[in-house]
């Protein structure tokens, strides 16, 4: 009885108490980030005060940079770890799309590398491209960072539901993007125009949000959110004193509709946190430090209220994820959506991949890179799926609809002058798969190339090559009683060739070649005579049409084509003389060989060793001195038997064989800017073994440089000499070598 009593009177205690006392409420809190381009490294600070108040972020939509950080911290990222993810980012690559040269196609890195502008063809009109950059890098790097949740497509099944904003291109209004492929989506929320081009989501093409809806309240309100946590890192409208670059008056533009509505805004939200940024602008990705400390100094002026905010809140665990990558994957199969003009096997072939391959994550995204680098595809989407014994790698696939491009270039050096090249580039005409591609070169020796690759991925590619090529040069000669001669050399040469390439890397190829070769001076009428007294007499050293069987194995791991800091490069062909018209009636068959390997490192980022060696031997005998090895001069685009060689005037040397090696210490005092010191040495004899005394008779050549990468390509002036003659040559070259 007693026990009884004192149950009842413990009970009815507990039930006065739970009268007076009156249950917790669980404020949902929502957080609305705005747009800012760079100033977004602000909501980073803001982010890191929420969460020493102990506020639970319960929903959070953003736009633009807004967007980014908002749904990487929805995905499960704390504040810590996404200000170690934004000071790992290297900015400019990511939003220039800079891709490796080793990503590029063998065939880009062959033929692509001379032009100093490419414009797009569209409906037969030359115009312009749609931004800087594709956004195939940010795409990259927001897959990479969502994949623990990248089988996630309704935004609201995250560990906290986010929503973004991007704008309609078509209408002008607003899309609320809260499902979907959330990289793709965000990427689009944060497509700044001019800077990332459009993406297409669904038959619509969108844009940077902020055009229509820089602060989405109201979409983040109707989410559920009970209070409402607003971080505006937007300056306002600049005066006209301030708006002096591209960046700024785009900037203004946008801001004209964005800023309207503001202040409605503004009386929705609870807690308004907005940093002192006036300072900074969408770019200003170096100054990180900075912003991120006027989002501290803007976020703790509140921090009474959102510990308030936070008291009001039940604690819940927060969602954690594991943020290393797996070290490797196995791909069980391969699933490929969106390719209409190239096979299966040709993105397989630039991926690199195969089903029952093994990959790791960086490996996938150099692999992704191959594939955006041939310049075929907008934008390529990829998950890794879950499968029984393995991943699936599914792959959605952006054809670029643009494939036809006018480009330009521009070039003068001493042996072909000044050089204007127009070339015209279609894609996909004939065939799946291939590229047609004509150059034009005008000025002081008229050129061109004509170029049909179909280029089969994995499988052996086919291709036609034609040529024409001609310059004129005072050569240093030593018969017939005279000093120099002008040489007038013309070359028309038509190649059909099959090529395999490996890992993107290394090529193989056999063909079949056709070539004419005229080459003839008017100094002087014959080797007996001299001086010709009749002008229009002329000298033919060679007037022949030649058929040959050709071959070559190719390595290139270079970093750049020119002002190479890292990286190999092997040059080895074949050539076999079969038949001749023999316009000297002087033809046997015979072949030759030649090779060129070069190596390049750096040491503390800015001086390099580049070494380089060449050799070429003729298997036979030749009777044609227009075919035999002429070395000497400076040069990067010499054809057929001509080699460079510094300290030696231009094909000053001449023999059926020669062998030269080269070392250049390159120092990068300056951005892009190289002083240069080589030594070179070379035999050019007709036996190079000289019964063992190879160093006999060794010629050698020295030069000093100076040399600028430009957007034209290398300008560069170049000094050489020779200690074994009195002569001293400068040498000057501006743009791409072609």
């Amino acid at each position: 009885m007693k026990n009884s009593l004192f149950i009842a009177f413990i009970l009815s205690i507990t039930f006065v108490f739970s009268q007076e006392i009156p249950e917790k409420k669980d404020f949902k809190v929502g957080l609305v980030l705005s747009g800012g381009g760079a100033k977004g490294f602000a909501h980073i600070a803001v982010l890191k005060t929420l969460e020493e108040a102990g506020v639970r972020v319960d929903y959070i939509g953003g736009t633009s940079m807004g967007a980014i950080v908002g749904a990487l911290y929805a995905s499960g990222y704390n504040a810590n770890q996404l200000d170690s993810i934004v000071r790992a980012i290297n900015f400019e690559k990511i939003l220039s799309d800079q891709i490796p040269r080793k990503s590029k196609p063998f065939y880009e890195k062959e033929s692509g590398e001379k032009y100093a502008l490419s414009l797009p063809i569209i409906y037969k009109k030359v115009g312009i491209p749609k931004a800087l950059s594709e956004g195939q890098n940010v795409l990259n790097l927001l897959t990479k960072l969502t994949q623990h949740v990248g089988n996630i497509t309704n935004f609201n099944d995250l560990p906290i539901p986010f929503v973004c904003i991007a704008t309609n291109l078509e209408t002008g209004k607003q899309e609320v993007l809260n499902n979907g492929f959330l990289p793709e989506a965000v990427k689009a929320s944060g497509s700044f125009p001019t800077l990332l081009a459009p993406v297409e989501i669904d038959g619509k093409l969108l844009t940077d949000g902020g055009i229509v809806n820089n602060f989405p309240v109201d979409e983040v309100k109707n989410m559920g959110a009970d209070i409402i946590i607003g971080v505006d890192i937007q300056s306002g409208l600049n005066k006209k004193d301030n708006l002096n670059s591209a960046v700024k008056i785009l900037n203004q533009i946008v801001g004209f509709q964005m800023y309207k509505t503001l202040d409605s805004k503004y009386e929705k939200v609870d807690v308004l946190i907005k940093p002192d940024l006036k300072n900074f602008n969408v770019v200003s990705f170096d100054k990180l430090e900075e912003i991120m400390e006027e989002g501290k100094i803007a976020s703790l002026e509140k921090i009474e209220e959102l510990r308030s905010i936070a008291q009001q809140q039940i604690p819940k665990e927060k969602f954690k994820i594991e943020t290393s990558i797996e070290k490797h994957y196995h791909i069980k199969n391969i699933s490929i959506q969106g390719n209409l003009n190239y096979t299966r096997a040709y993105i397989l072939g630039k991926l690199n991949l195969k089903k029952r391959d093994s990959t790791s994550y960086n490996k996938l995204v150099e692999s992704i890179n191959n594939l955006f680098a041939t310049g075929n595809f907008e934008n390529i989407q990829y998950k890794l799926l879950d499968n029984i014994d393995g991943k699936t790698l599914s792959l959605k696939v952006k054809e670029n609809r643009i494939s036809n491009f006018l480009q330009l270039g521009a070039h003068y050096d001493d042996l072909y002058k000044t050089g204007i090249l127009i070339n015209s580039t279609a894609k996909h005409i004939f065939n799946k798969n291939d590229v047609v591609s004509a150059d034009l070169i005008l000025g002081d020796n008229i050129r061109y190339n004509l170029d049909y690759f179909i280029d089969n991925g994995f499988y052996t590619s086919f291709g036609i090559k034609s040529r024409y090529n001609s310059f004129d040069a005072n050569l240093n000669f030593e018969e017939a009683a005279v000093n120099k001669i002008n040489l007038v050399y013309e070359d028309f040469t038509n190649e059909i060739y099959f090529q395999t390439v490996f890992s993107r890397k290394f090529a193989i190829g056999v063909g079949g070649e056709h070539k004419h070769l005229k080459v003839f001076t008017e100094t002087i009428s014959s080797l007996e005579t001299g001086v010709s007294e009749n002008k229009k007499r002329r000298l033919y050293f060679d007037n022949s049409d030649y058929l040959n069987l050709i071959g070559y194995l190719k390595i290139d791991t270079y970093d750049k084509k020119y002002f190479q800091k890292n990286g190999a490069f092997l040059d080895v062909s074949f050539k076999w003389f079969l038949g001749s018209s023999d316009y000297n009636n002087n033809f046997n068959s015979f072949s030759q060989l030649k090779g060129k390997v070069g190596f390049a490192h750096t040491f503390f980022n800015r001086i390099t060793t580049h070494f380089i060696s060449e050799a070429g031997i003729t298997i036979g005998e030749n009777n044609n001195r227009a075919l035999d090895y002429n070395v000497g001069g400076y040069g990067e685009n010499f054809i057929n038997t001509f080699v460079p060689f510094y300290g030696y005037d231009f094909a000053e040397l001449n023999a059926d064989a020669f062998l030269k090696s080269g070392l250049t210490l390159r120092y990068e005092f300056l951005p892009k800017n190289y002083f240069s010191a080589t030594a070179n040495f070379a035999r050019v004899e007709h036996d190079l073994f000289n019964a063992g005394k190879i160093f006999e008779n060794t010629k050698t050549g020295y030069m000093l440089g100076y040399g600028i990468d430009t957007f034209l390509g290398p300008v560069e002036i170049n000094y050489t000499w020779s200690p074994d003659h009195s002569e001293k040559y400068w040498y000057f070259n501006v743009g791409y070598w072609f």
